[in-house]
């Protein structure tokens, strides 16, 4: 079955909000057999909204929207679809009863502006919404389902999870069955993986599609099956990832979904071994990604932020004579600095980045997008290398996270 979801507020065109909404439901969509042929945001405006309902169901029989149902003047997603659907408003006491009762429990009175909230379509069914205050709505007509949530992440997907997706399940045999296989890859860019995979691609049946995904360093492939039967696309992606394997073996880093910073994570506690790391052009950054998986500190034991050369040698122990002949940007000193948040954390290994993350503080001879990274490890070993990225600021911090990481990787 085909979805189309629909995102209101200006916040969302302007850049002020990331759409995450859509995101997390089209994950979830397809996750339950759902395909989402398109995504468009539009802004708080009553005529575009209703335009963009009008080509939605041209495209697909369910329609999703998120957003405009708030109690301001500028939330008009209801009224746009009264429009819509040529029906009026009415004060839904029972809707009210839950909002007094969600406000009940924090000791707060409900105000004029949020008891407007139980105003809803006469056309529509209406769904409580037990994590907040604006209710679901779901439209039907012959031409098209359309459901309107909140555009609060949180309320949207306690009612994705707990009301729409079972009532969807009920309402729509379900004729997709979705499979998908990932896989992280480094070693190839994006173009020489594709040519590398070109015959394995060419002789996919129509069913099955491969996506490539390329972030820094790291590609990630999905294979994906689409069949109309219970059981096929398990069986039509069997042999196929096996084959993939083949083509890729001694570059896949993990299959599934699994980021780059779950995967370290896994092999460090797998090894019983910790990390630590010292940054200067990447300002935390490579710390701040391992200690976003839960558990980390399992294995996380700190990291120093030596961004100005008195903290490299301070804490460090970075020797003046590597700053003054090779340059804060060297493999001496990205080498030193590894070894000393060895000393300074008592970890097994450590990460260590130096570099000129831009836009300016580049010279010729070490132009913006020059990076040293090295890890060293209790055993002794060392790894470092020289890395040019390019003269976006962002995309050099993110590219060096990354790289740092695969090198660790390496190294485990």
């Amino acid at each position: 079955m085909d979805v189309e979801i629909i995102t209101v507020g200006d916040e969302l065109l302007i850049g002020q909000v990331v759409d995450t909404n859509s995101a997390w439901m089209g994950r979830v969509l397809n996750d339950n057999g759902f395909r989402v042929v398109r995504k468009t945001a539009v802004g708080d405006e009553e005529t575009a909204i209703v335009a963009a309902v009008d080509e939605a169901k041209k495209r697909a029989p369910v329609v999703m929207m998120t957003g405009g149902l708030g109690p301001t003047k500028d939330d008009i997603t209801l009224h746009a679809l009264c429009r819509y659907f040529g029906c009026g408003m009415y004060f839904s006491e029972e809707v009210y009863a839950g909002i007094e009762q969600l406000f009940g429990r924090s000791g707060r009175p409900v105000n004029e502006l949020t008891r407007t909230q139980a105003m809803v379509p006469d056309a529509a069914t209406v769904i409580r919404n037990r994590a907040g205050t604006a209710p679901c709505t779901w439209f039907e007509r012959d031409d098209i389902l359309l459901i309107s949530m909140p555009g609060v992440p949180s309320e949207m997907k306690w009612l994705m999870t707990d009301e729409v997706l079972p009532r969807l399940r009920r309402h729509f045999r379900q004729d997709l069955f979705i499979r998908h296989q990932s896989y992280r890859v480094s070693g190839y860019t994006e173009s020489a993986l594709a040519i590398h995979l070109a015959g394995f691609e060419d002789g996919l049946p129509a069913s099955v599609k491969l996506a490539y995904l390329p972030q820094p360093g790291i590609i990630r492939l999905r294979l994906s099956a689409y069949c109309r039967q219970e059981g096929e696309a398990e069986e039509v992606l069997a042999p196929l990832c096996r084959l993939l394997e083949g083509r890729l073996r001694g570059h896949i880093i993990s299959e599934g979904d699994k980021d780059i910073e779950a995967i370290v994570g896994e092999r460090l506690r797998s090894r019983g071994a910790t990390v630590a790391t010292a940054e200067s052009c990447t300002g935390g950054a490579i710390a701040a990604l391992l200690t976003s998986v839960a558990g980390s500190s399992d294995y996380f034991r700190g990291g120093i932020v030596a961004y100005a050369n008195a903290v490299k040698q301070g804490v460090l122990g970075v020797s003046a004579d590597a700053l003054e002949r090779h340059g804060a940007v060297s493999r001496e000193v990205v080498e030193q600095m590894a070894g000393g948040a060895l000393k300074v954390t008592g970890s097994d290994f450590a990460v260590a980045v130096s570099g000129i993350a831009g836009p300016g503080g580049g010279t010729a001879e070490k132009p913006v997008g020059t990076v040293w990274i090295a890890v060293a490890g209790r055993d002794g070993r060392l790894k470092s290398g020289l890395y040019r990225f390019g003269s976006i600021r962002e995309q050099n911090i993110g590219r060096a996270v990354n790289m740092a990481l695969l090198l660790l990787l390496e190294m485990l």
